[in-house]
Parts: C-alpha cells; structure tokens; sequence
C-alpha cells in the first residue's frame, strides 16, 4: 500500500492524518507508518446491522454521533424508526467502549485544514467509509482520501463523489467481500489493536 500511495502521488508526511477504521484498518494503518514513518490514530466507526440480522449492514455510526442509514434499502426490508434508534443506542454503547479502549477516551487531534487518510482493509458497501469521511469533513479536514487495499468498483466510483479520492491498488466488479483477497483473513480482536497501538506508541514516542 505504501508504494502503491507513493505512485499516485500521496508521500505522506509529518502534515498528513492517518486514521484507521477499527478494527480490520488498524494492522493496514500500522504498516503504512511503520513504512511512511508517520503516526496513525484510530477513528471508531461502528457498522449498523439490521434489527433482524446483525449482519445485513443498514448503515453505520462514527463518533460525534454521525450515523448514515442506507436510503436504498428496499421498501419491504427497512426496519422501523423505533426498531432502528434501538440498534443505534447498542452501537454507541460499543463506540464509547472502543474509544476508552483504543484511545483512553481521548479526543482526535485536530483535524482542520489538514489532509487526511481514512484506512480500511477493504470497501464493500462503503457505507462505513462514508460516514467517517463526513465526521472528519465535519471537523474541517481540507481533503479526505480512503486507502484500502481492496474494494467493489461500484462502491470506490460511488465514494470518489464524495471524497477526494480512494486509493485503492485494486477495484473490481467482482467483489463479494473483504476476505477473498487475503490469503488468511481472521477477525482482528481487541487485544491485537492494543498492541498494535501499544507498539506505534513506543514507536513515535
């Protein structure tokens, strides 16, 4: 990923933001520093799951108590308002507690004017890339860029409308899920981000 930034043109540096989506972002995000020799931060985006099956994605929250639900969720699908603010007030519960976790409960640094990299280890639906872009979009940041090493082509061409750009060394039609362009892809767990963030620490220190 980093040669891959460094072609398109995105060195980046000391002025860039580094923020990986937890938790699959974080191992993608710790490379790219440990290559480029920048810190990283971690901006926690909580996917929002149907009230019927968690793992049909509706839409997605980040903090500042950003949330997007999908506006094209077929009719006979959409849960109701009430059933959905229920699963929102579960997801925040599990933001706050990855941001005590993950960052002490601590504020992101200041974003304004800055440029900054949102990181993923893929792009499916977009949908929580989305709704991070616009919680730092928010905060003032002057261009806002997704790095990913994977993505569905419908959904990068989609993002591009809304960010600056997504940097990703491969899109494709054929995408079905993150997983299938990695060779081992197990869930990243909590005491895996914690070291990670733990050696990024030692390492900028």
């Amino acid at each position: 990923m980093a040669t891959f930034l460094k072609q398109k043109g995105h060195p980046l540096n000391r002025d860039s933001v580094l923020l990986a989506l937890p938790r699959g972002g974080v191992p993608i995000a710790h490379e790219l520093s440990h290559s480029l020799d920048i810190p990283y931060d971690v901006l926690i985006v909580r996917k929002i799951g149907h009230p019927e099956n968690e793992e049909f994605g509706i839409g997605a929250l980040t903090e500042g108590n950003f949330f997007l639900i999908n506006p094209d969720i077929p009719a006979e699908f959409r849960p109701s308002e009430t059933a959905v603010q229920k699963t929102i007030d579960k997801e925040k519960k599990e933001l706050e507690r990855r941001r005590q976790l993950y960052r002490g409960g601590r504020d992101l640094k200041e974003l304004k004017g800055k440029t900054v990299y949102l990181v993923d280890d893929g792009l499916a639906t977009g949908v929580t890339a989305r709704i991070a872009a616009k919680y730092v979009q928010s905060k003032g940041a002057n261009e806002v860029y997704l790095a990913v090493p994977a993505g569905s082509l419908r959904a990068a061409q989609e993002m591009r409308e809304e960010i600056d750009d997504v940097l990703c060394p491969l899109e494709t039609d054929a995408f079905a899920f993150v997983g299938q362009f990695y060779e081992t892809f197990g869930q990243v767990s909590d005491e895996e981000v914690i070291q990670l963030l733990r050696l990024r620490q030692k390492t900028h220190s």
